[in-house]
C-alpha cells in the first residue's frame, strides 16, 4: 500500500489527491521574505504592505507554475497506463507519485520531460504577455518574474542528474541502452551528485572569475540547492543498490532443503528421516504429493519415546497456508510479491520445483537477506 504525504487535500487531478504539505507554508514565507527586497527596489514608492503582497503574489505565481508542472507529470503518467497516487506541493516545489514508475524506460522519460517543457511553455507565454505591457507596472513586473522563474525551473530541471527530471531522462536512456534500470539509476544518481557540487562551485568561483567577491546570499541558496540535490541523488543511489539486492534474491537459493515424508508417517518415522538428512527440514505431503506442512522439531521432541511409533505426523505438523507454495525459479520482485500475497503471515512456505516439493522458504531468512 502506498503511503501518502502529510497535508491538506485541496482537489484531485488524474484521479489522485492534490496535497499542500505543511512545509509548503514555510517555503512560501521564506520566499516572500527573500523576494521582498527585489520588489522594493523595483517599486521604491510602494508601501511595505504592498511590497509584501506583491512578493507573496509572485510566490503564489511560482507555486502555480510548479503545480502545472506536476499536473503535466500526472496526466502523462495516467495516459501511459499508470495509476497516479498523489500530487504534493512541498518546501522544494512539489512531486508526483504514481505506481509502476519503473515499468518501462520510455514511460519514465516521457513523464519526466513533460514537466520542464510545461515550464518552458509557461515562460514563453509570460514573456509574450510582458512584451505587450505598455508600461512598467506591478502586473508587468509579475509577468517578467513569471517568465524568468519558469524559464529557470524548466532549464534547471532538465539538467541530467537525479533527483531532477533530467536525471530521470538520463536514467531511462542508460536503462534502455543497457537493459538494467539499476545501472541507469546509478549513472543518473552520480550525475546528480556532480551537479550538487557544481552548483556550489559555480556560486563560489563565478564571481572570482569576474574579479568580485561571492555573494553570501547566493552561496547560501547554492548550498541549500546543492544539499537537496546531493541528498536526493544519494537516496536514488541507495534505491538502485537495494534493487540490485532484491534482484539477487531467488527462491531456490534461499530455500532450505526438505526431506519429504507422506502424511501417513509416524513421529518415529519423522525422527528417522531427520537423522538421515542432517540440516534438512522435514516436510509432509498428501497422497497426491501436495504440500501439507512442515514438522516442528520442538513438537517432535515433546512426544514421549514410547509413543513416537504410534503418534501420527499430523500431531507435530505446522500446516502450510493454502496457496502459499513458491516456485523455485521465482526471483527478485516477483518472489517478494508472491510472498507478500500468498504467505498469509506464515513463517515457512513450501518451495516447488516442477511441481515437486524440494525445500521450504523461511520468510525471516528472506528479510535477513534483504537487510544484508
Amino acid at each position: 500500500m502506498t503511503s501518502r504525504s502529510r497535508g491538506w487535500v485541496i482537489g484531485r487531478v488524474a484521479g489522485a489527491p492534490v496535497l499542500v504539505t505543511p512545509s509548503w507554508f514555510l517555503g512560501a514565507a521564506v520566499l516572500t521574505v527573500v523576494f521582498a527586497p527585489a520588489v522594493a527596489r523595483s517599486a521604491p514608492l510602494m508601501t511595505t504592505t504592498g511590497v509584501i503582497l506583491v512578493a507573496f503574489a509572485f510566490v503564489l505565481l511560482l507555486f502555480a507554475s510548479v503545480f502545472l508542472h506536476e499536473v503535466a507529470h500526472a496526466l502523462v503518467a495516467r495516459a501511459r497506463g499508470h495509476r497516479v497516487t498523489e500530487l504534493a506541493l512541498t518546501l522544494w516545489g512539489g512531486h508526483t507519485s504514481y505506481t509502476g514508475a519503473g515499468a518501462r524506460p520510455l514511460d519514465g522519460a516521457l513523464v519526466a520531460v513533460v514537466g520542464p517543457l510545461t515550464n518552458l511553455a509557461l515562460a514563453a507565454a509570460f514573456w509574450v504577455a510582458f512584451q505587450l505591457q505598455p508600461a512598467a507596472t506591478v502586473p508587468s513586473m509579475l509577468l517578467f518574474a513569471g517568465a524568468f522563474s519558469n524559464a529557470f525551473v524548466g532549464f534547471f530541471n532538465l539538467l541530467p542528474g537525479l533527483p531532477l527530471d533530467g536525471g530521470q531522462i538520463l536514467e531511462s536512456i542508460v536503462w534502455s541502452a543497457t537493459g538494467s534500470r539499476s545501472r541507469g539509476t546509478l549513472a543518473a544518481g552520480w550525475a546528480g551528485r556532480v551537479l550538487a557540487v557544481g552548483v556550489v562551485a559555480v556560486a563560489l568561483l563565478w564571481p572570482a572569475l569576474e574579479g568580485r567577491p561571492p555573494s553570501w546570499v547566493t552561496v547560501m541558496w547554492a548550498a541549500l540547492v546543492g544539499a537537496f540535490l546531493w541528498s536526493g541523488a544519494g537516496d536514488t543511489i541507495k534505491g538502485a543498490q537495494a534493487r540490485e539486492r532484491v534482484a539477487g534474491l531467488s527462491a531456490r537459493g534461499l530455500a532450505v532443503p526438505a526431506v519429504v515424508v507422506p502424511v501417513s508417517t509416524t513421529v518415529a518415522g519423522v525422527s528417522d528421516a531427520a537423522a538421515r538428512h542432517a540440516g534438512a527440514v522435514v516436510a509432509v505431503v498428501g497422497p497426491a504429493g501436495e504440500p501439507v506442512g512442515w514438522v516442528d522439531p520442538s513438537a517432535v521432541a515433546s512426544v514421549p519415546a514410547g509413543q513416537a511409533a504410534t503418534t501420527p505426523v499430523e500431531a507435530v505438523v505446522v500446516p502450510f497456508p493454502p496457496g502459499s507454495a513458491v516456485p523455485a525459479d521465482l526471483v527478485g520482485d516477483d518472489l517478494l510479491d508472491r510472498l507478500a500475497r500468498g504467505s498469509s503471515g506464515a513463517r515457512v512456505v513450501p518451495v516447488l520445483d516442477a511441481g515437486v516439493l524440494t525445500g521450504v522458504l523461511d520468510v525471516a531468512r528472506v528479510a535477513a537477506a534483504l537487510r544484508r
